[in-house]
């Protein structure tokens, strides 16, 4: 069984980080000729995933947009990863669960079981109900090849004053921040795994100053990162030359930048901006 690092950092090394957020805003389906339904977002999913199939090696759903439509957007929802995963693209469900003992299990089953219909390659989750709560939902991945990304320094400045306070406790290091205990309470996961890349990964947003979260380039060796923030938050390709030396783990996130291109020009303006992506990290 291959691991998530590994399926992951194939896809990166053969189309680059670039990543494209599947996301159907009401604005978008409306400007995409679509109607505002689950069936609306079926057909924005489905018609990303073909945009996107050969293009990027990865596609992140975002829950919120198919679950505002009750089981029949969940449906929607279930096609448009089943199809992504038999495109060969590796699949991120943006759903940011979080919960303690058989609460938090059941998320698990839901995304990270293998033939569940919900299942994903890896999703992403919160450690604020302390990211020990996350360790079993992170050993289930493990154990079924999948992955996860833990929110540590996202791009929502709202965020910083929670992700950059002191660590108070006795097993912090002298200094440490929020956001660098995370990761040192999950990358651990990590040891021993096949491959470059570990599966269990970190959200850093691409417009965030590493430094001041403590997220040092060691504290992140093998880590994937899974940094939103590019595209219409302001972040632009040459961002990438910020991550420094784990720049090669980064997974790129642009949404509304690239989506806003239509249906009709999609497939092109996916290609352009992957180039892109690939100059910077190896030009």
């Amino acid at each position: 069984m291959t691991t998530f690092g590994q399926r992951l950092g194939a896809a990166l090394s053969e189309h680059g980080p670039l990543c494209v957020g599947i996301d159907p805003h009401e604005a978008l389906l409306t400007a995409w000729g679509l109607p505002v339904s689950a069936d609306g977002v079926r057909e924005f999913g489905l018609r990303v995933v073909e945009a996107a199939s050969g293009r990027v090696g990865v596609v992140k759903p975002q829950v919120a947009f198919f679950e505002r439509f009750g089981s029949r957007g969940f449906a929607a929802l279930e096609d448009t990863m089943a199809a992504a995963r038999e495109a060969g693209l590796v699949v991120i469900a943006d759903a940011k669960r979080g919960d303690i003992g058989t609460t938090m299990d059941g998320y698990a089953a839901a995304w990270l079981h293998r033939g569940s219909p919900l299942e994903a390659d890896a999703v992403t989750v919160s450690p604020y109900l302390g990211a020990e709560s996350l360790t079993a939902t992170l050993k289930t991945a493990l154990r079924h090849g999948k992955g996860a990304f833990v929110l540590a320094a996202t791009s929502n400045p709202e965020a910083a004053v929670v992700q950059r306070a002191l660590v108070d406790d006795a097993a912090a290091d002298e200094g440490e921040r929020v956001a660098a205990r995370v990761l040192r309470d999950v990358a651990w996961l990590n040891l021993g795994l096949p491959g470059a890349l570990g599966s269990v990964g970190v959200v850093v947003g691409a417009t965030v100053e590493r430094a001041e979260f403590g997220l040092t380039d060691l504290a992140l060796a093998g880590a994937p990162i899974l940094a939103p923030g590019f595209g219409a938050q302001g972040a632009e390709p040459a961002d990438l030359r910020r991550f420094g030396y784990v720049a090669s783990q980064v997974v790129a996130s642009e949404s509304r930048s690239v989506l806003s291109a239509g249906p009709d020009t999609l497939a092109a303006r996916i290609a352009e901006r992957a180039t892109l992506y690939r100059e910077v990290l190896h030009g």
